[in-house]
C-alpha cells in the first residue's frame, strides 16, 4: 500500500499515542510506546471490502493476522478503522482469547480488540468500531457518571447484551433508541450500518 515504507514515519509517536486504549488496565506499556519511537518502517494491511453479516469472521481473521505479524517481528499495531492501538502483550491475550472460543466469546475479543471507547461529544460517551462485530454503536450520557471508565463498563455492558439478546430486546429493555450514524459519510470506514444506540439513562 502507498502508506507503506522501508524506514520511520515520525508521524506515528503522535498517531499512537492518541489511540492507546485507555480502558483495559494493562492494554499498553512504557516499552510499547519505547517500541513505537524506535521503529524502523511501516506496512498498512488495508481489509477487504465486506458485507455487514460477514463482519464478525472478518474482524476474526484480521485479528489471527495481528498475531502472526506479532509472532513474526512486528513491534506495534494499530487498527485504523477506530483508532485504537494495544501493547504487544494485550494484542496476544485478545488473539488467544479469540482463537479457541465459541462465536459469540471470539466476537467479543474482537470487540475489545478493533473498537475504541470511550469518546465524547460533550453531552454522550460511546463507541466506535462495533460494526466491526456486527453491533450498532453505544451512547451513554455523559450525566450518567463523572467517571468515565464506569460509563465504558456501561458500553461494554450493553454491547455483550445486544450480542446475546439481540438489538431489539436491549433498546426495549432500557428504553433506549436505535438511530442512523450522523457523525461519519457511508463511505467512512468509521461509518456503522447498524446505526447507534442511545441510551436515556445509564445502566447499572
Amino acid at each position: 500500500m502507498a502508506y507503506s515504507q522501508d524506514a520511520s514515519d515520525a508521524r506515528m509517536s503522535e498517531s499512537f499515542a492518541v489511540s492507546w486504549d485507555q480502558v483495559h488496565e494493562d492494554a499498553w506499556h512504557q516499552r510499547d510506546v519505547e517500541a513505537v519511537m524506535s521503529h524502523g518502517c511501516v506496512v498498512y494491511i488495508v481489509g477487504p471490502l465486506m458485507e455487514a453479516a460477514e463482519a464478525p469472521a472478518v474482524s476474526l481473521t484480521a485479528l489471527r493476522l495481528v498475531e502472526r505479524v506479532l509472532e513474526a517481528g512486528a513491534t506495534a499495531v494499530k487498527g485504523e478503522s477506530a483508532g485504537i492501538a494495544h501493547g504487544v502483550d494485550r494484542w496476544k491475550q485478545l488473539a488467544q482469547e479469540a482463537g479457541d472460543a465459541e462465536p459469540g466469546a471470539a466476537a467479543r475479543a474482537c470487540r475489545l480488540a478493533f473498537a475504541k471507547r470511550p469518546l465524547t461529544d460533550g453531552d454522550c460517551l460511546f463507541s466506535v468500531g462495533f460494526h466491526l462485530v456486527g453491533l450498532p454503536e453505544v451512547f451513554v450520557p455523559s450525566s450518567s457518571s463523572m467517571d468515565e471508565l464506569a460509563l465504558s463498563a456501561m458500553i461494554d455492558s450493553v454491547a455483550d447484551e445486544m450480542a446475546s439478546d439481540g438489538v431489539e430486546a436491549v433498546v426495549t429493555r432500557y428504553g433506549a433508541e436505535l438511530k442512523a450514524i450522523g457523525q461519519y459519510e457511508e463511505d467512512n470506514f468509521k461509518y456503522n450500518p447498524f446505526g447507534s444506540v442511545h441510551l436515556v439513562t445509564g445502566v447499572y
